[in-house]
């Protein structure tokens, strides 16, 4: 397919390539000599026909033979991302690797914050650590610079030639304060560098920010996947000559393939189509985007409102790392995910088919997945996909053999529960399961953190996206989705579109004042300096270089830091304030801490820029290029097959139907209109109201059993999301010490979110208790709370907060909702929980047995002061209690929202169905 976008050329008569290398397939977009924008698209993993599909991809493109050398002349930048390091870290296949920490922490590391991401997890396997031995170095740096223990050399030495005589290359140096006082890092850098370790990773250039653990994982990273990204960057600069390559950051930024770090790399690939969507949805008109890129092994999803969004700490693969990344949540739902029958219920993944031997249809004997589902439900037309198949690459998708395994799986459910499910039917069920765990992926991202993803549109990319974007909408309410028209490869795009970006950190760790804010001033200034100077040293003009300046704060006594942009101190306060209100729903009287500052220097490069097209003379639908069979709300449907290329703006199309293009097929479901805008833009809008009420019955269905299943799950999740985000107290909104949980008009449990199991296995209990004293006298907006050990509490401290959940008239309970918190302090003979040497309930703290918090929605303050105050020994913070239970009570909100939002869309005998 080719497109006039512009020439971003900068040098005619060039090539620009912009290259995303991902699990399954790796995308090419060039910028020809002439101005024309070509794609291609081939599997990352074929060893048979090619050693890397990258440089591959630059050959067929330039009608070269295989093994002939690229023209480095021809070439004016190749712009890439890669999973290289990603998968290196996935496979525990990166550098061996030696740790340098301060004597006594050698295990620091390993026991980390002891965090248990899975509690009902029994038998539990830590994940492997990344480096292979420790050497304790003698040294130690006080938190003010004092030299406690002066620097050992010698010994120092000793152990390093040591691990290097072993083969050991690549070094990790984390010192106790090393982020501030680097003098002992850095004499143990050049010992290191002077025995021959190749790879030396120290703590104050990677990760240059307080907390040993986090600051030392990050050094780890980078010392581990360093050399073999270094491997990869020197293959493909070699295949490339003199030919200028840059590779996209995790940050979203491109930077010089001699700069690219292991830290860096992580999600160098999906930050590209974060760019990508951002960039091209622009042109569109549009700036408020949830961002959907379904690939072949998994689907990335994020949210954009007029700023990149990015975390600071984040967890791949069971590892830590501290380095600014886009902020992209990632859910195990992709073309390639497994679909299995357990006997009683439908899964899909986590498991991926990969590119090799990938789905079913890819004719290498692969198992049956989400690709499959869709080529035989006839929304993936075999006739229509690239031909890159079987073992010569030169085959399309197989359907015989994806109706053949479907048939044989009928088979199977039907033998294992009796259900006569049609193949077609089949895989129907598994497409919406995989449709309902994406759905679920945006929430995580969106209505988790209190944005209202109905005002939004769908920004769907991804060789997969096009074929699920309208259903992703249906399930969220979203009424618009936007496909550019490289939205299969996107991703790769976005490298054409991005700058190039340079980030600089340091840690400041004082109280805010106006001293603070004159110091600050100096060390961004210092930070911008550096920043722009790498830029500068890849040929970005001073001009084109815009800085911004950040102050990482947050309050004192917390530890949730706030990016905000740089000013005097009432400016920060400000945005500081708006932003944690925003975030967490409530401001404090506390004083403020800056943790860090933080400095990005943005590079702008020459970019391509979507050109107007001409509309069409006739608002007539075109005539399709062929009408298939697409099996949709349990039949059959002759739909019409559209080339994309044979639309132009002002024409539509309405569904059911299909348009396909060379990267990508977009399926347009009943209820949606598809049309082109000025810029040739695919925007999908739903044109029928969609029906909320769906039916489905109440005998048990293998299918709906894991979608209600994963819905209970999601709404125990949003429930604990929004009590950590509105949450006071570091117990509960940092140490995450709470409980959220969903339960029957019996009070039975239904679901929870993976918190606390003691909490989990008495709240049942709690709500009992209500149920028996409070009777028929419970009304709508009534909310109860308790912590008494005799009625299902566990110790004072873990107070419960329950709320019935009433039909619209106010007249019956459907439902129950609790939320479980530990108070930082509920009174007693000293501060905190469970004093050892108390010898009544009295002694622990204040007694709540079925109180009455919320009175036909009053929140009663006054009384529960009054509560919290009572007794010998009272609480200590009775504020920080009330502003706890107010963000329980919230939190319950939340519960109650989704389960009624659930009852409308399914009806209450299906939801009671499914929660027997």
């Amino acid at each position: 397919m080719a497109a006039d976008l512009g020439a971003p050329a900068a040098n005619p008569g060039t090539w620009q390539i912009w290259i995303d290398r991902g699990g399954t397939f790796t995308d090419l977009v060039a910028a020809t000599p002439d101005g024309e924008i070509r794609s291609h698209k081939l599997l990352s993993e074929n060893p048979e026909l090619y050693r890397d599909a990258a440089i591959q991809g630059i050959r067929d493109l330039l009608g070269l033979e295989a093994g002939a050398a690229i023209p480095a002349e021809a070439i004016e930048a190749v712009k890439m991302g890669t999973t290289v390091a990603t998968n290196a870290l996935l496979e525990r296949k990166g550098d061996r690797t030696l740790l340098a920490i301060t004597r006594g922490f050698r295990d620091a590391l390993r026991i980390a914050y002891q965090n248990r991401p899975r509690l009902f997890v029994r038998k539990i396997e830590l994940p492997e650590l990344l480096y292979e031995r420790v050497l304790e170095i003698d040294e130690r740096v006080g938190a003010h610079g004092d030299v406690l223990q002066a620097l050992d050399a010698e010994a120092a030495r000793a152990g390093l030639q040591e691990a290097f005589d072993d083969g050991i290359r690549s070094l990790a140096i984390v010192l106790m304060h090393g982020y501030r006082f680097p003098a002992h890092e850095k004499a143990l850098a050049e010992l290191a560098r002077d025995i021959g370790f190749t790879q030396v990773s120290v703590s104050h250039e990677v990760s240059p920010l307080m907390k040993l653990v986090s600051r030392g994982d990050t050094t780890v990273v980078d010392a581990y996947l360093s050399p073999i990204l270094r491997r990869y960057v020197d293959q493909v600069a070699g295949d490339l000559g003199d030919a200028r390559l840059l590779f996209m950051q995790s940050n979203g930024g491109l930077t010089d393939a001699r700069l690219f770090q292991g830290k860096d790399s992580i999600l160098s690939g999906p930050a590209g189509g974060i760019v990508g969507a951002v960039r091209t949805a622009a042109m569109g008109g549009f700036d408020k985007l949830i961002t959907f890129d379904m690939g072949g092994t998994s689907t990335d999803v994020a949210h954009y409102d007029g700023a990149y969004e990015r975390a600071l700490e984040t967890q791949v693969a069971g590892v830590r790392m501290r380095a600014p990344m886009m902020q992209i949540h990632t859910v195990a739902a992709g073309g390639g995910s497994v679909l299995q029958f357990d006997g009683a219920r439908y899964r899909v993944g986590p498991d991926s088919a990969g590119a090799n031997p990938g789905p079913a249809c890819y004719r290498r004997g692969g198992p049956l997945a989400v690709t499959d589902c869709n080529v035989m439900l006839g929304r993936v037309v075999p006739a229509f996909f690239p031909k890159v198949f079987g073992p010569q690459g030169d085959q399309p998708l197989d359907g015989a053999v994806v109706r053949e395994k479907f048939a044989a799986m009928a088979d199977e459910i039907r033998a294992a529960s009796g259900d006569e499910r049609t193949p077609e039917a089949v895989a129907a069920g598994f497409r919406q399961i995989a449709v309902e765990n994406m759905a679920n992926a945006i929430k995580k991202i969106s209505t988790q953190r209190g944005y209202d993803v109905t005002e939004y549109t769908l920004c769907s990319f991804g060789g997969a996206g096009g074929q699920h974007a309208c259903e992703i909408a249906d399930t969220l309410g979203m009424t618009r989705i936007f496909l550019h028209p490289f939205a299969g490869v996107l991703s790769a795009y976005g490298m054409g579109l991005a700058d190039l970006r340079a980030l600089r950190e340091q840690a400041v760790e004082g109280r805010l004042d106006d001293t603070l804010v004159d110091q600050i001033g100096g060390v961004l200034d210092g930070l911008a300096a550096e920043a722009v100077a790498e830029l500068r040293s890849q040929g970005i003009a001073e001009a084109r270089i815009e800085v911004l300046r950040k102050v990482h704060l947050r309050y004192e006594g917390t530890d949730s830091a706030m990016i905000v942009d740089h000013g005097d101190r009432a400016a920060i306060i400000s945005g500081f304030e708006r932003a944690h209100k925003q975030r967490y729903g409530f401001v404090a009287d506390k004083g403020h801490i800056v943790e860090a500052v933080s400095v990005e220097a943005i590079g702008a490069t020459d970019s391509a820029e979507d050109a107007p097209v001409a509309a069409s003379q006739s608002s007539a639908a075109p005539k399709p290029a062929a009408t298939v069979q697409m099996y949709a709300g349990g039949s059959w449907h002759e739909t019409p097959v559209f080339e994309r290329e044979a639309l132009s703006p002002g024409q539509a199309v309405d569904g059911p139907a299909i348009l396909i293009e060379s990267t990508s097929t977009t399926v347009v479901d009943p209820g949606w209109r598809a049309g082109l805008n000025e810029r040739n833009h695919l925007v999908l809008d739903r044109v029928v109201p969609l029906e909320r009420e769906v039916a489905v019955g109440t005998e048990v269905d293998p299918v709906m059993l894991e979608v209600f299943n994963n819905l209970f799950m999601s709404i125990a999740e949003q429930m604990g999301s929004t009590l950590e985000n509105t949450s006071y107290s570091v117990n509960i909104k940092e140490r995450l010490d709470f409980s959220c949980a969903i339960f029957d008009p019996e009070g039975n449990l239904v679901a929870n979110a993976p918190h606390m199991p003691v909490h989990l296995g008495s709240m049942s209990e709690s709500i009992r208790t209500v149920i028996r004293e409070r009777g028929g006298a419970m009304a709508a907006g009534d909310v109860y709370v308790l912590n008494a050990p005799y009625n299902g509490g566990t110790h004072l401290p873990d107070i419960t907060v329950i709320t019935p959940v009433f039909d619209e008239a106010g007249k019956e309970i459907l439902f129950y909702v609790a939320s479980r918190g530990h108070h930082a302090d509920v009174g007693g003979i000293s501060p905190g929980s469970m004093p050892p040497n108390s010898r009544t309930v009295e002694e622990e703290g204040v007694l709540i047995d079925n109180f009455v918090l919320v009175d036909k929605g009053r929140f009663r303050e006054a009384e529960t002061r009054e509560l919290l105050g009572s007794g010998a020994y009272p609480a200590r913070n009775p504020d920080q209690n009330i502003a706890d239970l107010k963000a329980q009570i919230a939190a319950n909100e939340k519960g109650v929202q989704e389960l009624r939002r659930m009852v409308e869309h399914f009806s209450l005998p299906v939801v009671h169905a499914y929660m027997g």
